[in-house]
């Protein structure tokens, strides 16, 4: 890797420095594993998914009526004379001469011959002659109407899905359409997350009158599963050197990423930076990032599992954990690493500092004419964590910035978020 985690000191980096150097932790794409269908929403293709058959697997109707040919103008008849009838899931071999149709639904193969389908609508029947049909408006017919033709969606050997896509339920419905059962996907990135400290108390204890709920805990492994990985929770450690450090070397064992938030810091009272130094090599940094400006990196156990040491504060664990975690797992399942950015026109003036990169936790929306307008949630101290609650991005001013004034254009990172 350019940087090192164990070189670089305690220098103050750029956010970019820091999340190079992090990637560096992760020496690949972890292995593969194959899965059912019914396992596969929110995993990450290993490899391509090539299509064993095209889709549509015939060439068919687009909607209800009848196919026929349609033929020039000179030769068109007045009169179409209906011969059959073809269902959706029906193989029909009929060959259709000059002049005749067959009622067809939606889905249902087109019969050799055809090449139109008119939709039941835009049809007369003769009343003479229940099995003659005419065409109302047949200036408005266009050959090739209202048929899907086989292959159009997908075609036979075509590849579907590449590797590195993460399923969502459409690519699910892709895969079943196109009969796949199975595939090989990258195995879950395991992390472990652990809070210490005798002041942290556990949600639904009794909270001491020194003593803090467990927030942050239950924040990153919330974040993890929606990046991909697999929590392997660690729980609360006790302050207690050994007890960490026999915990460490646990994790250290199976997980591929061991996290943690607060305590990692120079002059930390804890035990926690004295465990971690115990069990392997660390490196602490400051970064050029508000929140979250402390942050410890380097590697445990014999394995090398790669470890992160996040700011304490709330907000500060969340955005340094979007910042730089979830990159290093998304190298990990070998999907894109950098985060996604959009830009959005500044509502109000937004208070950053030139040489620092500022993450102001926002809310973005469009406006009457489709652009996209963001405002701030309010108090931006790092543990405000309600103010997370309230964004549906980060408002990302870059370190060259000295102001944004109303009516900026800034970028913004949007948040996973349920509508």
């Amino acid at each position: 890797m350019t940087l090192s985690c164990f070189e670089l000191g305690e220098r103050m980096l750029d956010v970019d420095q820091a999340r190079q150097a992090i990637l560096g932790l992760a020496e690949g794409v972890l292995e593969s594993e194959s899965q059912p269908l019914t396992a596969l929403h929110g995993r990450v293709l290993a490899a391509d998914v090539v299509s064993p058959i095209d889709v549509p697997q015939h060439t068919n109707a687009a909607m209800d009526g009848i196919a026929l040919a349609w033929t020039g103008t000179v030769s068109r008849p007045a009169r179409w004379r209906q011969v059959g009838e073809v269902f959706a899931g029906m193989q029909d071999e009929t060959w259709l001469a000059a002049g005749e149709c067959v009622a067809i639904t939606t889905g249902a193969p087109l019969p050799k011959g055809a090449d139109s389908v008119i939709m039941r609508e835009q049809l007369r029947r003769a009343e003479d002659d229940a099995c003659e049909v005419s065409v109302d408006r047949p200036e408005r017919v266009k050959q090739g109407q209202n048929v899907r033709r086989a292959g159009e969606d997908i075609a036979r050997g075509e590849v579907a899905l590449r590797a590195g896509t993460r399923l969502t339920s459409a690519e699910l419905g892709v895969m079943a359409s196109l009969g796949i059962a199975e595939a090989d996907v990258v195995r879950r990135p395991r992390v472990a997350v652990f809070s210490t400290g005798n002041e942290v108390t556990a949600p639904g204890a009794s909270l001491p009158a020194a003593g803090i709920f467990d927030a942050n805990r239950f924040s990153l492994a919330g974040l993890v599963g929606e990046h991909g990985g697999e929590v392997v929770d660690l729980g609360i450690l006790p302050d207690d050197q050994a007890a960490i450090a026999h915990a460490l070397q646990e994790a250290a064992s199976h997980a591929d990423l061991v996290l943690t938030s607060g305590g990692v810091s120079v002059g930390d009272a804890d035990h926690t930076r004295a465990a971690l130094m115990e069990s392997g090599d660390l490196g602490f940094w400051k970064v050029a990032i508000r929140p979250g400006r402390p942050l410890a990196c380097g590697r445990l156990g014999c394995r090398g599992v790669p470890f992160l040491g996040l700011p304490g504060n709330p907000v500060a664990a969340m955005v340094t954990f979007l910042q730089f975690v979830a990159p290093l797992l998304a190298r990990f399942q070998g999907r894109p690493e950098s985060p996604r950015r959009l830009t959005a026109i500044a509502e109000h003036a937004m208070k950053t500092r030139l040489g620092r990169a500022d993450y102001l936790r926002g809310r973005y929306h469009s406006d009457g004419e489709g652009r996209l307008r963001v405002e701030v949630t309010g108090a931006q101290g790092s543990g405000i964590l309600s103010s997370m609650v309230m964004a549906n991005c980060l408002i990302e001013i870059t370190t060259e910035r000295e102001a944004v004034d109303a009516g900026d254009v800034v970028i913004i990172q949007p948040l996973f978020r349920y509508p």
